[in-house]
């Protein structure tokens, strides 16, 4: 059981969102390039460590260490600046711009920008936070489990009050009223000043994309091109965009049925209709009794977090094979070298700081209610409750992203998004107005520019990232015919 929990807790985190504005920008020029830690290793990738304040409000303070990592451009002709990078989660970033290299960002893209990947405030090689969490704890990171029952929701309301009173009585606890995207924000202001660079692009998915609205929102003269990708909606992470799992998994499950009922050897089902009643027997069963370990609301998780890419599409057909057949499960994702504990306490101070959610647990089991009969795939856990119910109040109100400020976001979305749908997108983009323009990609998934392989959305993109235009109005991508396993 304990094996299966960490299994599902690592598939989970593994898959990659105004107040004060800017304090007085730190020296430029100020970084000194050299080795990173020794579980950051790519080739030519070069770290850092800046200082920032722990408060932007008292910018002669108390400071606390960002490690940042660079990817440098080799073509000094056709060098254009930097491009600042953020993977979501949130989650470490300075493996990120190798990652990006290994996606397939294009080389051109390469060419133009030194690369740069930040762990955010609070976050692994940065000055961490911890809640001291244990590995069952670990599970309330990211999305709740599926609550079968309205005792569900009040037995993960107790749990999730023990994590948010541990966060607060944690050895780090002098750190939580600030680790915020707002802040982070700032140090992204304050990096790109350390670089010596007068603006800075950005390039940011899921939760990157709300630390995208939010920094170009905070500092929209010296952000450049600023590509969000796989979008929150305009509040960020919040209780709206926790419920809108459950219309993620609507939107983005045919696809997975269709895949399924393609290859009727699999035994799940020849029809997208048949394949959709396995996931409800499936689920039901575990619910009456767990398989080696595997509970329903599990089986549910895995089944969300396993569609956020069609390459994964083999891993969730063998899950479900194993739990029909009774036949062993097949092996899950590890995270080599992730700090789970602070992975996710860094997550729950960033997300439960930056908008005050409901506190009563009734509220949450009429969402789940509501929600398991709008939205019966996965519903009843994106509607169940966070530790952010029982966290201290925001030390300072969310910024409002709007649209004052130059025309220089391109937004791009899947419209099968599981995990940021395109209905939370569309409240992003109209927030930004004028600001922004969208790309639409006909296609399923998390995450679209260079990881989702449309030739359409990634042109765009790399375009404008070289300097191009941004498109004039929104566009919509067709689908491409891929080969899948």
């Amino acid at each position: 059981m304990r094996r299966t929990t960490s299994a599902v807790v690592a598939a989970v985190v593994a898959l990659v969102v105004p107040g004060v504005s800017s304090a007085a920008p730190a020296p430029v020029g100020t970084v000194t390039w050299g080795g990173c830690p020794q579980a950051v290793t790519a080739p030519d990738l070069e770290c850092a460590t800046v200082e920032v304040p722990l408060d932007h409000a008292e910018p002669e303070g108390r400071t606390i260490e960002l490690t940042i990592s660079r990817l440098a451009s080799t073509n000094p002709e056709k060098r254009r600046g930097v491009l600042l990078t953020n993977p979501g989660g949130p989650s470490p970033g300075l493996m990120f711009p190798a990652e990006l290299k290994a996606f397939g960002l294009p080389q051109s893209v390469l060419d133009a920008y030194d690369v740069i990947g930040v762990d955010g405030r609070g976050i692994g090689h940065s000055t961490p936070v911890t809640c001291d969490l244990t590995e069952e704890q670990q599970a309330a990171g990211s999305v709740p489990p599926y609550a079968v029952t309205p005792a569900d929701v009040r037995e993960w309301a107790e749990e999730t009050k023990k994590i948010a009173q541990q966060c607060a009585a944690s050895s780090t606890a002098w750190m939580l009223p600030h680790i915020s995207t707002a802040n982070t924000a700032r140090d992204l202001d304050r990096v790109r000043a350390a670089l010596g660079e007068r603006t800075a692009s950005f390039l940011g998915y899921s939760y990157g994309t709300h630390l995208g609205a939010v920094y170009t929102t905070l500092f929209p003269r010296t952000t450049d091109r600023v590509v969000l990708d796989s979008n929150l909606g305009a509040g960020g992470w919040d209780v709206d965009a926790n419920r809108r799992y459950g219309r993620g998994m609507e939107d983005r499950f045919p696809d997975f049925a269709t895949w399924v009922a393609a290859r009727p050897d699999l035994g799940l089902g020849s029809t997208p209709q048949q394949v959709r009643a396995k996931y409800f027997d499936l689920a039901g069963r575990l619910d009456e009794a767990p398989v080696q370990g595997l509970t329903g609301p599990q089986f549910r998780m895995l089944s969300f977090v396993f569609t956020y890419s069609d390459a994964a599409f083999g891993t969730l057909a063998a899950i479900w094979r194993a739990v029909d057949t009774n036949v062993p499960l097949p092996e899950l994702p590890e995270l080599p070298g992730v700090d789970l504990e602070n992975l996710v306490s860094s997550r729950l101070h960033v997300i439960c700081a930056d908008s005050r959610w409901p506190t009563s647990v009734e509220t949450y089991q009429r969402n789940v209610a509501v929600d398991r009969v709008r939205y019966p795939l996965f519903g009843a856990a994106g509607a169940n409750v966070q530790p952010c119910a029982f966290w201290p109040d925001p030390v300072e109100p969310p910024v409002r992203i709007s649209d004052r400020g130059p025309r220089t976001v391109l937004m791009v979305q899947n419209e099968r998004d599981p995990a940021t749908p395109l209905a939370g997108a569309r409240t992003l983009r109209r927030a930004f107005g004028d600001r922004a323009a969208m790309v639409t990609v006909d296609q399923g998934g998390h995450g679209a520019y260079v990881l989702g392989g449309n030739t359409c959305a990634n042109d765009r993109v790399t375009d404008y990232l070289l300097g191009g235009p941004r498109p004039a109005r929104d566009l919509a991508c067709a689908a491409e015919v891929r080969a899948q396993g």
